[in-house]
């Protein structure tokens, strides 16, 4: 049995439907990260978990415990599950173990070895305890609320965007140390973010809800990779989506023939290029098609590079790919395209799919 069983969840605010029956399984010591633009149900979905809103329908387990039901509202505190709120919510008063230990019934809260325990979890020297909170930087102060939601020894930690407020260097930084802390503790999590390479970089899966509904849960390569339709291949990362026509494990498109990954449809087919799959080669050598540089623009660690494809001169097919930083090439320049790897295609049943779970979805991530 999973850690956490969602079947068919829904809930409404002023007969506005928010959630449509959602169908979620976490398993003991995952972490599942949800995804989801703003405004499509992933925070109601974490408050219903939590218990802080009551479901209109569907059912919540954890561990095996029904949480809500038909008749049935565990309170939040009686649902032991620890939150990780977006801004931390540290109180200002209190020291570094204080804050740790405040969850805990009253004599508990003077246990300083559980307080350093819990610190040096989530990554903290000892001499970190007597510290406030306003000696601590943002992704500091995060790592203690997770300390602190860790403390009681819960059944589910949740964590509402817990990242947003930091920079990028520290949300990286942050994100690296809570996911080894959640690991080592091996503690269930939820995760809801709106940010994509938090959620593919943390989730063992990852659940994608689009207005209400969830769309595809799979493994983050699993997603990344094999979409389950076009617009949401569009939001995880970046995509060139071309029309084509696939037969005999190949489809045709303006880039040429490419292979493609298996188990795909047959047929006039929408084609998923990712960026980084191509790769710009000089006049000459063996490509795909070939292509005018209209435009580049530069991160420092790489690029992308907007591109005309030249065969396409009465409608200009523009598209663009991903390239390391000291290989930028000149605006104005021809270049070959040469398409590396299998390519995923989406027939016309899959251009607008509204529900689907991914085959193989269960299971840990690698590494």
């Amino acid at each position: 049995m999973a850690a956490l069983e969602i079947a068919g969840l829904a809930k409404a605010f002023d007969r506005r439907a928010v959630l449509h029956g959602v169908d979620l399984s976490v398993g003991t010591g995952a972490l599942v990260a949800i995804l989801g633009a703003s405004g499509s149900g992933k925070t109601t979905l974490l408050r219903l978990v939590a218990g802080f809103e009551r479901a209109d329908a569907g059912t919540i387990r954890i561990d095996s415990e029904i949480a809500s039901g038909l008749g049935v509202h565990l309170p939040p505190e009686r649902r032991r599950i620890g939150y990780v709120a977006q801004e931390g919510a540290l109180f200002p008063h209190l020291s570094v173990a204080d804050n740790v230990l405040f969850g805990l019934p009253r004599r508990e809260r003077r246990d300083r070895r559980r307080a350093a325990a819990l610190l040096a979890l989530t990554g903290f020297p000892a001499s970190y305890a007597a510290r406030g909170p306003h000696e601590l930087s943002g992704g500091e102060q995060s790592r203690v609320a997770l300390a602190r939601a860790l403390a009681p020894n819960p059944r589910l930690v949740l964590l509402d965007e817990p990242f947003a407020a930091l920079d990028a260097s520290l949300r990286a930084e942050t994100r690296q140390a809570v996911a080894a802390a959640l690991a080592a503790a091996g503690t269930t999590a939820l995760l809801v973010t709106h940010d994509q390479a938090e959620a593919l970089s943390m989730g063992h899966e990852v659940a994608v809800l689009r207005e209400g509904r969830l769309v595809q849960v799979a493994r983050p390569e699993t997603l990344y990779r094999r979409p389950a339709d076009t617009a949401l291949a569009r939001f995880v990362g970046d995509a060139v989506i071309l029309s084509g026509h696939a037969a005999a494990g190949a489809v045709r498109c303006s880039l040429g023939r490419l292979t493609l990954a298996p188990g795909m449809p047959e047929g006039p087919v929408e084609v998923l290029v990712r960026p980084e799959q191509i790769r710009l080669v000089p006049l000459g050598e063996l490509a795909d098609a070939r292509a005018r540089v209209s435009g580049v623009t530069f991160y420092g660690h790489d690029a992308s590079v907007f591109l005309v494809l030249c065969e396409a001169a009465e409608s200009p097919e523009e598209l663009s790919a991903r390239v390391a930083g000291h290989m930028c090439p000149r605006v104005g320049e021809e270049v070959g395209l040469r398409i590396e790897g299998p390519v995923t295609v989406f027939g016309p049943e899959r251009r607008d799919l509204r529900s689907r779970r991914a085959d193989g979805a269960s299971g840990q991530k690698g590494g």
